[in-house]
Order: structure tokens, then C-alpha cells, then sequence
């Protein structure tokens, strides 16, 4: 036991030095742009280097004279840039998620770029602005707390480089409103909610301290005391191979920990009388789509499906080192709703404020309107014993099979109850190139094989 925990610390501790040392050569690359840039600028032969925090780019010709042509006259304009945090809120359901790698458009990240070029915030390339962010959301699913960082331009010539005291008045007021700038310009379910200086050295992903998640879901004939039962068995740190999807060309430490796990009434009912209910799951980092795992598990434990104690066998890896073969829970009720750094107060003028209070309380009321007209529809169909039909009435989700069925169908039910094949007894997850299902272990070795032979 002693030796597996031995070789699970050393796994981690190896991962986290890889990431350093892409992290050190991320500013190792950006050292030698800057250094370059200023070497060829006339104006560091008089001392005026900006400080830290801040760098400036040569945008036109009127300021700076670059070394390679003495006898120019012109001088380039110095455009002062500084590294900020940006907060952001958006809503998933037309977006193929949040990362612009997923080559499919539209993405979060792709609207928000396109808005940074258009108010030319953005001082150069992508890759010139050293751009980070916390999380990358999956197609469908929604955040109130993402994170970004990297740099855009700035009235400001000289803040004196960051610190961790509060931002001054005077320099908020010089500075540009970025939530309301980008706001102008940027599609109605994407909206910046705030921004802050940060230092050079920060990351939107390494520097954040915990992520938390809220899934939202329709209580209907749920053993909510169950779920809340097996909920418990989460927190703590644990392997969780068996609650994601398993990349194991790129991950290679599956133990995270969860420090906050909650399933809560959240006071709210549909239209005939059904309550809308919470799962809100606190970590300091989560893999790939282990919320929705978690909570399809959690599913099938309100249903009567699984027992609590399923998540004990699940955990354990000895015990289940291969995944079984079950469906997630859909993305569109999951949300990000905050990421957590320190010493980060973000910053929101009291314009920006207002017009984005504005903007929801509209967004609000269109689709309360629009949900009214739904309820009108229902309205128009009736049972043939003259009752009227309710979209919500005992809906419920079963993992086990991907379909909604209505409380009152208790036959059908029960017959899909003894259908469900137990999680611990079907067929577990295969790789892409094994014909065989795997445990990571054996994932792992087959690419090292692959790897060792091509090189």
C-alpha cells in the first residue's frame, strides 16, 4: 500500500514539474520577444522601460526609431499594455464549448477574440498576449466565473508595475473600462463581469485555487437522501478514473481532490409543483467530464438503480481498475460558477454595472415570455379525460438508459428497473485503438510501446 501511495505522489509531483517547465519556457520565449522588441528601440538608449506589469508596443511610426534604419526621421507611437485578468460569464447552448481548439465554431473563445480585435484591445497575436485560461467548458454547458488572463492595451503609460494592494481610484478611473468596451461588441449570452491587474507571472489555470460546479436538475421521484449519502463519499482525495473520460496519451495522475460536495433545494417549482434542486461540487481541479459523471452516478442512485455504496467500489481502483460503461448526464444544466485565486478583486465600473444588470433582467424576461408561450401550447392539449397535460409532470432523468418518462407510468418503470444492468457487472470502456477493454495501466503501456517503436 505504502508503495502504490509512494508511486501515485511521484506520478503527481512529476506532472507538476512537467507543467513548470512548459510554464518556464512559455516565459523564457516571451523574455527573448520583449528583449528583442526593446533592443530595437531607440528609446531604451534613454532609459524609458516600462515596468513590470506593463510593456509597450511599437503601433506607428511616430515615437520610436528601431535601430536598423538610423537615418529615418519617423518616430513610433508607444502603446502601453498591461496583463489583466478578465472575467466571464457566458451560456453555453449554441456554443461547441468554450476552447477554440475544438476547430468547431462558434466557441466561447473564438467570440471573444474577435471582440478583442474589433475594440483593438488586443496588442498582437494570441500567442503575443501570453493568453491563460482556468477552465475549458465542453459543448453546451455554461459559467458564471470564468477566467482568462493576458494582455490588452491600456491607457495607463506607468501603474508602477502590479502589486497586491487594491487598485487606486485614480487608475481605474484612467484606465479603459474594458467590461464595458468589450460588452459593446460582444454576443448577447457572452459578457464580461469584471477585470483586474495581475502580475506577469500569473496563470489562469495553475494560479486558480479551486473551481466549483452547479448542476441543476428536476427533483421528480428522486431519493434525494440517497444521492446526498453517496454525494458524501466523494469528498476527500481520491483516484477518479472510473468518474471521467480517460486521456491517457495526455494525463497521466487521475486523483483530485473535493473539498465541498452539496445537493440542495434551490426554492424554485415548475408549473405543476415539481422542485428544482442543485448539485454543487467545490475541487481544486476536476479531469475531463468527471462533473457529469459524478452526478450520472448520483442519478442512478436517486432512481433506486445503484446503492450509495457503488461510489465506494468506484473509487476504489483495485477493486474496479477498469470503467464501466455508462452514459453522462447532459451538459446544458451544468454551470461554472466560480473559479478561485488569491488576492484577485475584480473590477467593475458602475456604468458597466448597471447596463449589465440591464442586459439580464431583458434576457430574463424573454425567456420568462418565451416560456409562457410553451405554457400556452400546453394549455391547447388536453388527456382524453379533459386533464391538462404538464411538460414537467414527474419528468425524470434515467442515466441507465438516456430517455425521460413520465412518474405515472409506474409499469414502465418498474420494468426499466429490472432491465438496469448493475454498473458493476457490464462491460467496461474500451480505447480507441485496443480491441479489448483496459485499465489506464495497460492504456499507458500500449503507447509507450507505440512510441518506442517509432522512435
Amino acid at each position: 500500500m505504502a508503495s502504490v501511495d509512494g508511486r501515485d505522489l511521484v506520478s503527481e509531483l512529476q506532472a507538476q514539474v512537467l507543467a513548470l517547465r512548459h510554464r518556464v519556457e512559455e516565459l523564457e520565449k516571451e523574455n527573448e520577444r520583449l528583449c528583442s522588441q526593446l533592443s530595437r528601440c531607440r528609446c531604451s538608449k534613454d532609459g524609458n522601460i516600462p515596468s513590470a506589469g506593463l510593456f509597450v508596443e511599437n503601433s506607428s511610426p511616430t515615437n520610436c526609431e528601431p535601430r536598423e534604419k538610423p537615418g529615418c526621421q519617423e518616430r513610433s507611437q508607444q502603446r502601453a499594455g498591461r496583463y489583466v485578468a478578465l472575467k466571464i460569464m457566458y451560456f453555453g447552448q449554441r456554443f461547441y464549448g468554450f476552447a477554440s481548439e475544438a476547430q468547431m465554431d462558434p466557441t466561447i473563445e473564438s467570440e471573444i477574440f474577435k471582440a478583442l480585435e474589433r475594440t483593438k484591445l488586443l496588442i498582437g497575436t494570441k500567442e503575443d498576449s501570453i493568453y491563460s485560461r482556468c477552465g475549458r467548458t465542453d459543448k453546451g454547458v455554461s459559467s458564471t466565473g470564468q477566467v482568462i488572463s493576458l494582455y490588452l492595451r491600456s491607457n495607463l503609460k506607468d501603474t508602477g508595475g502590479y502589486t497586491k494592494n487594491h487598485t487606486t481610484t485614480l487608475e481605474v478611473r484612467g484606465e479603459i473600462d474594458y467590461v464595458r468596451v468589450l460588452n459593446k461588441v460582444l454576443p448577447g449570452d457572452i459578457r464580461v463581469i469584471g477585470w483586474c491587474p495581475v502580475p506577469t507571472d500569473f496563470h489562469s489555470r495553475f494560479s486558480c485555487l479551486s473551481r466549483e460546479y452547479r448542476y441543476l436538475f428536476w427533483k421528480g421521484n428522486l431519493d434525494v437522501s440517497a444521492m446526498q449519502q453517496a454525494a458524501m463519499k466523494f469528498i476527500g482525495e481520491y483516484d477518479f478514473r472510473n468518474f471521467c473520460k480517460m486521456d491517457a496519451a495526455n494525463v497521466n495522475n487521475y486523483r483530485r481532490r473535493i473539498t465541498f460536495f452539496d445537493i440542495s433545494s434551490l426554492d424554485r417549482r415548475s408549473i405543476d409543483v415539481d422542485e428544482l434542486w442543485a448539485v454543487t461540487i467545490k475541487g481544486s481541479a476536476f479531469l475531463w467530464h468527471q462533473v457529469r459523471c459524478m452526478v450520472a452516478v448520483l442519478f442512478m442512485v436517486g432512481h433506486g438503480f445503484e446503492s450509495p455504496d457503488v461510489i465506494d467500489v468506484l473509487l476504489d481502483t483495485k477493486k474496479t481498475p477498469r470503467k464501466p460503461q455508462y452514459n453522462m448526464a447532459p451538459e446544458l444544466p451544468l454551470i461554472l460558477r466560480f473559479c478561485e485565486f488569491e488576492d484577485l478583486e475584480f473590477i467593475c465600473s458602475s456604468e458597466a454595472r448597471r447596463t449589465l444588470h440591464e442586459h439580464l433582467k431583458n434576457e430574463v424576461q424573454r425567456h420568462m415570455l418565451q416560456a409562457a408561450i410553451f405554457n400556452e401550447a400546453l394549455s391547447c392539449l388536453s388527456t382524453a379525460g379533459g386533464h391538462e397535460f404538464s411538460l414537467y409532470s414527474g419528468q425524470i432523468f434515467t442515466c441507465a438508459f438516456g430517455k425521460e418518462e413520465s412518474a405515472g407510468q409506474s409499469s414502465e418503470f418498474s420494468r426499466k428497473k429490472k432491465c438496469h444492468i448493475p454498473l458493476l457487472r457490464r462491460a467496461t470502456e474500451r480505447y480507441f485503438f485496443m480491441l479489448v477493454a483496459a485499465s489506464y495501466d495497460e492504456r499507458r503501456a500500449k503507447l509507450d510501446m507505440k512510441a518506442s517503436r517509432k522512435s
